[in-house]
């Protein structure tokens, strides 16, 4: 007999609520009582399961990198069928995203803006992702036959960042485009032309 689903555990909820408010006010700015009162939970339910806000932090970040990653990989890799135009898919997925009224900015960099201080755990979860995003792009160079795909993954990651931030500082999300036509040209000086696309 199949199991009926279920709703979130009293643990996802707070940590969907926890990543909704760290997004849209920050992690500094959203207290404790704000996340148990909007999460619907007790405080002592919340002592169950994270010993500090610290840990619900990290857990809100991990949740929001394979939520969002995985999002994102989907759409760029179902918007067009080849490496070259999915590396500028890239930028047409992020200018939808730029374009929401739930942008604000990518969390990872909000995290580490509040939290400058370095090896912390906070500051390896964020550079996972990063590092993740970046690995992605890598695979798609590496497929498209780019001549150096380690650099044009690297290119291709900086001109997303500052798409990020300038989307969210302006309120431009116009940035994507201006970005991808700066990846045009990076990807047409890495193309082989001997090498076919798979």
């Amino acid at each position: 007999m199949k199991r009926k689903s279920s709703s979130p555990s009293k643990r996802e909820q707070l940590i969907q609520t926890a990543v909704t408010l760290f997004a849209q006010n920050g992690i500094h700015a959203t207290g404790i009582d704000t996340i148990v009162e909007q999460s619907g939970v007790t405080q002592k339910t919340l002592s169950a399961h994270f010993r500090s806000k610290e840990e619900l932090v990290l857990a809100a970040l991990r949740h929001d990198d394979g939520q969002f990653r995985n999002s994102f990989m989907r759409q760029v890799e179902t918007k067009v069928r080849t490496p070259k135009t999915r590396l500028l898919a890239i930028f047409e997925v992020a200018e939808t995203w730029f374009s929401q009224r739930s942008f604000y900015g990518c969390m990872f960099i909000n995290a580490v803006g509040e939290h400058s201080a370095p090896n912390t755990s906070l500051r390896y979860v964020c550079s996972d992702f990063k590092r993740m995003m970046t690995e992605f792009f890598l695979g798609l160079c590496i497929r498209m036959g780019a001549r150096n795909p380690q650099q044009l993954a690297e290119e291709l990651s900086l001109l997303l960042e500052g798409a990020i931030v300038t989307a969210q500082v302006s309120q431009k999300p116009d940035a994507a485009k201006i970005a991808k036509r700066t990846a045009a040209v990076l990807i047409e000086k890495q193309i082989s032309h001997e090498t076919p696309q798979t």
